[in-house]
């Protein structure tokens, strides 16, 4: 054999060699890595939380497992108030509305001869409680009507920039849960399309939802108002105006999914009994479903509470959550990180 032809065969070999190294090296790799990648997707979670998502996750989107999803059938729903941004002592969306109240009860007399209305005006909002629903429902009428939606929304926007929230010390905005973020962008990673299915008004969520967790307004569900249309200036405008509220929270939340997403979900995230009767609904999916209970027990980082609360009242969704084996997630032990 001659040199030059022992040369090439050793080029031959070794190129061989070394790529089928490679490859190997390679296949080895590949699977390590991708498993680092998801749990780095959900690093602000404990271990026991993150595994039972990921593995949940590897069979639904596994094409050849039996728990296999199609994509066109990947519904997430997800409670806003206590399970993407807290919800105490009252939700961020009635503070809205309170600090609107205050900030025009000058351009407003007639509230000052509502007992209720004059006391909000007035900064003073010990008689929330005994007020209750009805007394909620007023400040959302006072704040929320009478007013174009582009009018609605610029407000919304302007309270978001220069509002704080008294306890944390930050913009509201600015105050989501950071291992919910995660889930959700875990979620729409594996072609997950999320929705907002809360009692919150959709008009007040819309404003920010896109900007702040990734979910366009025309994914937000909520409770809604009356409106009506008119041609103003030879501009088309949609109004705010008082009437029924559909208060979208528990058995009313299915209903919505139905009426507005048209498929059953299979993956719901919420906190307390108000998101009970969704996650009853994709339970009784055909498909391998999962529901997320958070279940606020953080007074340090956060609230604690359960039952006796204005709002986020959780009894019987954390006892139905031990019979359907739903996901409790015990957030000072299952969030590494809050905000």
């Amino acid at each position: 054999m001659s040199t030059r032809t022992s040369y090439i065969l050793y080029i031959f070999f070794s190129c061989l060699f070394f790529s089928c190294g490679e490859q190997e090296k390679k296949d080895v790799e590949k699977p390590v890595a991708a498993e680092e990648k998801k749990s780095a997707q959900l690093q602000s979670w404990a271990s026991k939380p993150q595994k039972e998502i990921l593995d949940w996750l590897n069979k639904v989107t596994d094409s050849t497992s039996s728990d296999f999803i199609p994509v066109k059938d990947r519904i997430a729903v997800f409670d806003n108030d206590g399970t993407l941004w807290p919800e105490q002592p009252w939700p961020n969306q009635l503070q809205f509305a309170f600090d609107y109240i205050r900030a025009k009860k000058d351009d407003h007399p007639e509230w000052q001869k509502d007992q209720f209305l004059k006391e909000i005006s007035e900064g003073n909002y010990s008689g929330l409680s005994k007020a209750g629903v009805p007394g909620v429902f007023k400040a959302v009428n006072a704040s929320h009507t009478a007013m174009s939606e582009k009018e609605f929304s610029e407000a919304v926007r302007k309270w978001l920039d220069t509002a704080t929230n008294q306890k944390f010390n930050k913009k509201y905005d600015a105050l989501v849960y950071q291992p919910m973020l995660e889930l959700l962008e875990l979620l729409r990673e594996h072609d997950f399309k999320t929705f907002i299915v809360s009692g919150g008004g959709a008009d007040f969520m819309r404003v920010f939802t896109e900007e702040v967790y990734g979910i366009p307004p025309y994914q937000v569900i909520g409770s809604y108002g009356e409106v009506d249309f008119e041609i103003k200036d030879g501009e088309p405008v949609i109004n705010k105006i008082e009437g029924d509220v559909y208060f979208d929270d528990k058995e009313a939340k299915p209903k919505a999914i139905h009426r507005f997403i048209g498929k059953r979900p299979v993956f719901v995230g919420g906190n307390s009994d108000g998101d009970q009767a969704m996650m009853e609904y994709a339970s009784a999916s055909n498909y391998n479903t999962m529901c997320v209970l958070l279940y606020h027990t953080d007074d340090d980082r956060e609230y604690a509470y359960d039952t006796k609360t204005l709002s986020g009242h959780l009894e019987t969704a954390l006892e139905k959550a031990k019979e359907k084996n739903w996901l409790v997630i015990n957030m000072k032990e299952d969030f590494l990180k809050i905000f």
